[in-house]
């Protein structure tokens, strides 16, 4: 069955969804998406220098966000420029410097457009195994620390209050954002990693009357998006990582249409 070339980029769309899916609520939760963008665009970088040290690209890209996520932490502490501004700097210029460097690289070659904007369809079966082993380690570490992080999104002095570690969770959640950009890059690209994560949890927040169940329903929204999404690949000869991020966002709108609906507890958090 896994000879199917088609076979084994739905196999490797749906694992992949099922992961950002309940990761993507805390994003959204949160307000992190702009933080989200920025890991991702670092992303290319961390290929840039896995090619120069001759390293596994994975590990590049798993270290380098790591590395731009601490950056981030250190230089917020200082104050010295808001948020948002650390944010635009290290996302354009990681990306930037990413490309530079990529450039240079002429004895190298690979395609840039599918380290942007994935290659699905191109997917092993070692691809396989290590979207579904990420996935299991990263689903369990966020359970395990749902409880602390849930808590630090609604008030930290909450999680203070009830004896949890907000710090130490935030830390733990951005360990498995870098390993869910360093899997998904070859699937949807450094450029759509973060719809991937935003749209299926936006979407079912509006349906959610819990955290779990819009971090399940998040999760089957993504997978109807890569089902769709390959559909329309093979339909319409459009490239694979775009066509996924598209049928997300058709469900996004679709799930628009209801114009009264009572607010849901998955959207008080957010607020």
């Amino acid at each position: 069955m896994l000879d199917d070339f088609l076979t084994r980029a739905l196999i490797a769309g749906i694992g992949l969804a099922i992961t950002t899916g309940p990761l993507g609520c805390f994003i959204v939760w949160r307000r992190m998406a702009y933080f989200g963008d920025t890991m991702a665009h670092s992303a290319l970088l961390g290929v840039a220098l896995a090619l120069i040290l001759d390293l596994n690209l994975m590990l590049g890209v798993f270290v380098v966000t790591l590395a731009i996520s601490g950056v981030l932490l250190l230089l917020q502490r200082r104050n010295s420029l808001s948020a948002d501004s650390l944010l635009g700097i290290l996302s354009h210029a990681t990306l930037s410097l990413g490309l530079v460097i990529v450039a240079f690289m002429t004895w190298i070659r690979f395609d840039l457009l599918s380290l942007l904007f994935g290659d699905i369809l191109a997917v092993s079966r070692s691809d396989i195994a290590i979207i579904y082993a990420g996935g299991a380690l990263v689903l369990a570490v966020l359970a395990a620390i749902w409880r602390p992080l849930l808590a630090s999104t609604v008030s930290e002095d909450i999680a203070h209050a009830e004896g949890l570690n907000p710090a130490l969770s935030r830390i733990i959640f951005m360990l498995l954002l870098a390993i869910v950009i360093a899997i998904a890059m070859k699937i949807v690209g450094i450029l759509l990693i973060t719809a991937l994560l935003i749209i299926p949890a936006a979407t079912a927040r509006r349906f959610a009357t819990t955290p779990e169940q819009m971090a399940f329903l998040a999760a089957l929204i993504g997978v109807a998006g890569v089902v769709g999404g390959l559909y329309g690949s093979v339909q319409f000869d459009t490239p694979s990582g775009p066509s996924i991020v598209v049928a997300a966002l058709i469900v996004f709108i679709l799930g628009l249409l209801p114009a009264n609906r009572r607010k849901t507890s998955s959207e008080q958090i957010a607020k």
